[in-house]
């Protein structure tokens, strides 16, 4: 996927992604801590919302509040990973007119950041659920099988906003729309089984929905993702077309890069 010019060094990648991490709350008087307090704030809301407010009921004889953690926590990643990687080049846009600095790592950069994040919120997850009194299981180890899904699904959707950003700064705005979407289409908030055979056939190619549902089938349904291999490979296939054509768009835009920004 690289070539000799774009071989990246790893280990600066991870410690240039924790500088942004850092970065990104410089200044604040709790820092870092609300990039932890911004997802489990949202959690209490719409536990509030749909758990007293709705009286939605338990799922699986699990708490709703458990099934609404186990859904909802990869998609905090998926969110702030498209939003925050979009404008990544525009805000090191001193980096970018810099010769000899690699500027592939940028949308990298913002993805290993917010996963940083994903790795708290999941072992969040998993003690939460052992205060309830369900411990963790041999389902929980395929935890790290969605979250690469996520990051392969995430780089190559990243590269593409990322490079087209520049020239078009009002995707950022229709990003954020979009995600909005995405995130209602999703079953996260939502029980997909109130859905007739027919919009379920549909919203299940929702690549997002993969991860969203793996998640649930580890912590709640007690499922294994190689029980339904099939759309698992509709699955990795779509996640590698957007890599792919996301690492197009970026190589052919590279080159414009340093005159936009």
């Amino acid at each position: 996927m690289f070539n000799r010019k774009e071989k990246i060094d790893w280990q600066f990648l991870v410690q240039f992604s924790i500088d942004d991490f850092r970065n990104k709350y410089a200044g604040s008087l709790m820092g870092v801590t609300w990039a932890f307090v911004q997802p489990l704030m949202t959690i209490v809301i719409y536990w509030f919302i749909f758990q007293v407010g709705f009286h939605s009921q338990p799922v699986e004889n699990y708490p709703f509040v458990l099934w609404l953690v186990a859904g909802i926590i990869p998609w905090f990643f998926i969110s702030e990973a498209v939003t925050g990687v979009t404008p990544s080049l525009a805000e090191y846009s001193y980096l970018v007119k810099k010769v000899l600095f690699n500027i592939d790592i940028l949308p990298l950069t913002r993805i290993v950041s917010c996963f940083l994040v994903q790795i708290f919120l999941a072992v969040f997850t998993v003690i939460f659920f052992a205060c309830f009194g369900y411990y963790p299981d041999v389902y929980y180890l395929q935890l790290p099988y969605y979250m690469l899904y996520m990051i392969v699904l995430l780089t190559g959707i990243g590269y593409c906003t990322a490079a087209l950003y520049p020239f078009f700064r009002d995707l950022l705005q229709i990003v954020n729309i979009v995600m909005q979407v995405i995130f209602w289409l999703t079953p996260i908030v939502w029980n997909f089984n109130i859905m007739s055979e027919t919009i379920r056939r549909i919203l299940v190619l929702n690549p997002f929905y993969y991860v969203v549902a793996g998640y649930r089938d580890s912590f709640v349904y007690k499922a294994f993702f190689w029980e339904n291999w099939k759309m698992g490979i509709y699955y990795w296939i779509v996640a590698l077309i957007f890599l792919l054509a996301g690492r197009k768009v970026f190589r052919k835009m590279k080159m414009h890069f340093a005159d936009v920004l």
